[in-house]
């Protein structure tokens, strides 16, 4: 099948084995790729179909549904302390390209940025473009900013929380091998992976992670920005699982 541009479309917009297109979607199909009546594409849902579509008009036609396999065999939240600025607009985008299921932004003690509704909108859309670019099948989902007392309580089989100063074990073997040394691929199924702010996690952050079940690692010998650090994280968890 030849290469095919791919846009969201929620489930509202189906019936009768047709998509009712929105005037944004009609815009870019016909304005900025120029599409003609006839003319085909990929319409997904963002959680785990995709179908081959034909243009009509202010609609499409659903002409098969496609098999597609482009997720990490697990599921992975990425708890991220926010950074300042648009930092995590940049980790929204890049950690979906990589596999991420679920973004939980968090306020840390050491947090500078307040965000407002707008913001966690902005995030839910960056996520979407890239889960269309990356071909994936699904569009991670992105919660509510949240204190991290309270993200601490997410649940998952494996929870690392990353710490850049400190003799910690690095977090790619942690994913490879259990401490006994046989490996652990196929015993997880969901792990959460909790990154950190400027000037990294207060003392008291590290140490109620650990009450919570959390396993402190590293994700090297250098010092990481905090926008540089779910990346990372993101691609070693590719790494472990994806060869």
């Amino acid at each position: 099948m030849p290469q095919l541009q791919r846009i969201t479309i929620a489930f509202s917009q189906f019936h009768d084995e047709h998509i009712t297109l929105t005037t944004e979607q009609q815009h870019y199909l016909c304005r900025v790729l120029r599409l003609q009546s006839g003319d085909r594409f990929i319409a997904m849902d963002g959680m785990g179909k995709w179908w081959l579509a034909k243009l009509l008009g202010t609609e499409a036609q659903v002409l098969q549904l496609i098999s597609v396999e482009t997720e990490l065999p697990i599921a992975v939240t990425l708890i991220v302390a926010l950074p300042k600025g648009s930092g995590f607009d940049e980790v929204v985008r890049y950690c979906t390209e990589l596999g991420v299921t679920c973004f939980a932004p968090v306020v840390s003690d050491r947090t500078l940025l307040n965000p407002s509704p707008q913001k966690l909108e902005r995030w839910r859309r960056i996520a979407k473009e890239a889960a269309e670019q990356s071909e994936r099948t699904t569009v991670p989902t992105i919660l509510e900013p949240l204190s991290f007392s309270n993200s601490l309580s997410l649940v998952a089989n494996k929870k690392y929380i990353c710490e850049a100063r400190g003799d910690y074990p690095h977090l790619l073997s942690c994913l490879q091998k259990r401490e006994d040394g046989e490996s652990n691929l196929n015993d997880e199924k969901t792990i959460v992976i909790a990154t950190g702010p400027e000037g990294g996690w207060t003392e008291t952050e590290i140490e109620d992670a650990i009450q919570a079940g959390f396993r402190p690692v590293s994700l090297g010998r250098r010092i990481l920005r905090a926008v540089t650090a779910p990346i990372v994280a993101l691609s070693l968890v590719a790494a472990a699982h994806e060869i």
